[in-house]
């Protein structure tokens, strides 16, 4: 019972958060630096993890399915279920986890930092609002970036599944493009976009509420650094199985 009442405790926690993030980031005036520090901070400088980790989960699905489809002869097909695995699931949830992993850890440290330093209780004195200075930036920001990182994802992963496809199989590159085109559809596109979307969400007021919630000193932000590294991976698998859920009931 204690841990279903922490538990409890703790959502409506980040769901006051959550509405204060929001309430804070419209509230004149709107700070647009800080914004594009942190756009740059959880995109420009996740794109490299982003382009390697697509790339080869792209190949090695299309090696997957070329070998388990060939006994059956239908290897030539590889191209609609490896897209269709990307851009629907794998693109936005493996980018979603390595992003969350390296992001959600930094502003839990940052945050939990400030914390302990006595900043941010620094910031409240000199009469700003730490939510719209710290928080509302690195929220929006991974809301915004997210999507755009998923994307990338899906061309580089499909695009390694190509690669492989082409070599595997023997079948032409405009063979394989033909297939994506006949498959993939807008809905199938907006399928992984929204959840990214909501990933982004996640790991941008995961790692906030943890920092800011951080007690203990330096090993205290040691242990909120890891807390929100499991947390938000928790978060972006559950939510993950509901979103899909809804967006198959809602598309098909």
């Amino acid at each position: 019972m204690r841990g279903i009442r922490t538990f409890l405790l703790n959502l409506g926690a980040v769901a006051r958060l959550t509405w204060s993030t929001f309430f804070a980031f419209w509230r004149l005036p709107i700070e647009v630096r800080p914004l594009i520090n942190q756009f740059d901070n959880a995109g420009i400088q996740s794109w490299s993890i982003t382009v390697l980790t697509a790339v080869f989960t792209g190949m090695v699905l299309a090696l997957q399915f070329s070998t388990g489809l060939e006994p059956y002869g239908a290897s030539m097909y590889t191209g609609k279920l490896a897209a269709l695995g990307i851009v629907r699931e794998l693109g936005p949830m493996l980018t979603a986890l390595l992003v969350g992993g390296r992001v959600g850890s930094g502003f839990a440290a940052e945050l939990g930092s400030m914390v302990v330093t006595e900043q941010v209780d620094a910031i409240r004195a000199l009469g700003a609002d730490p939510i719209k200075k710290l928080v509302a930036p690195r929220v929006f920001a991974c809301i915004l970036v997210l999507p755009l990182l998923t994307m990338l994802a899906n061309v580089v992963g499909i695009a390694g599944a190509m690669i492989i496809t082409v070599r595997e199989v023997g079948i032409t590159p405009s063979f394989f493009y033909a297939q994506i085109l006949d498959t993939l559809w807008v809905s199938d596109l907006m399928h992984g976009l929204m959840k990214s979307v909501a990933f982004g969400y996640i790991i941008g007021i995961v790692g906030c509420y943890v920092g800011l919630n951080t007690t203990g000193g330096t090993e205290g932000v040691g242990h909120s650094t890891t807390q929100a590294v499991v947390i938000g991976a928790i978060g972006l698998l559950v939510s993950n199985f509901f979103l899909t859920k809804l967006f198959l009931a809602l598309y098909g």
